[in-house]
């Protein structure tokens, strides 16, 4: 299997958003958005998922987060896209339940070619530190309508928004782990009856 690598800049008249990925590296994230709990969130995912991401972001934050934090799922997606390749020769399929203290979350992952998200999250506060919590949804709408996945999140416990928020994305790193894995058993062959995905 080849290096399973990608960059992707996303220039907008909202933002600027570059970001490298490494599907096979050692959880190393470099990252600067802005958007402080959104880097603590992201440094969930590379740790968790043992993936190497190099993240900049420059975004209209005296507007508010919404379009940065969009705009790094949607440019996430890309880069996850194009480091995926074909898909031969993955798991494809992924999932992880995360706990931490109070707080479980479940996510689910298909690198099936079919964007989906449902998401079954009833944040317990509206923001966290500064971060308005429905921005995760378009974080995650935007990496799946681009990385072309289906996605299931669910929060099935918790009542601090903080440790609701890092179940979700350590669930997320470690699913996305367990999918994008070679699986030695399908080494060359599509993990499809279609013969594509």
């Amino acid at each position: 299997m080849s290096e399973r690598i990608a960059t992707v800049t996303r220039d907008t008249k909202e933002t600027q958003v570059t970001v490298s990925v490494n599907l096979d590296g050692e959880g190393q994230l470099n990252c600067e958005t802005g958007v402080p709990f959104l880097d603590h969130m992201l440094d969930q995912v590379a740790r968790h998922g043992l993936i190497d991401l190099d993240i900049k972001a420059v975004g209209d934050l005296h507007i508010d987060d919404h379009h940065t934090v969009e705009d790094l799922g949607i440019t996430l997606g890309q880069a996850f896209a194009q480091a995926i390749g074909d898909k031969r020769g993955i798991h494809r399929y992924g999932h992880a339940y995360v706990p931490l203290d109070e707080a479980l979350s479940r996510v689910v992952v298909d690198f099936s070619g079919r964007p989906g998200l449902y998401m079954n999250v009833e944040f317990t506060r509206a923001t966290i530190g500064r971060l308005d919590t429905q921005l995760f949804w378009e974080f995650f709408q935007g990496f799946v309508n681009h990385a072309r996945v289906t996605l299931h999140i669910d929060n099935l416990k918790g009542f601090n928004a903080h440790h609701q928020a890092e179940t979700i994305f350590k669930a997320f790193g470690r699913a996305l782990r367990m999918a994008v894995e070679p699986d030695p058993r399908m080494a060359g062959q599509m993990p499809s009856t279609k013969g594509c995905l």
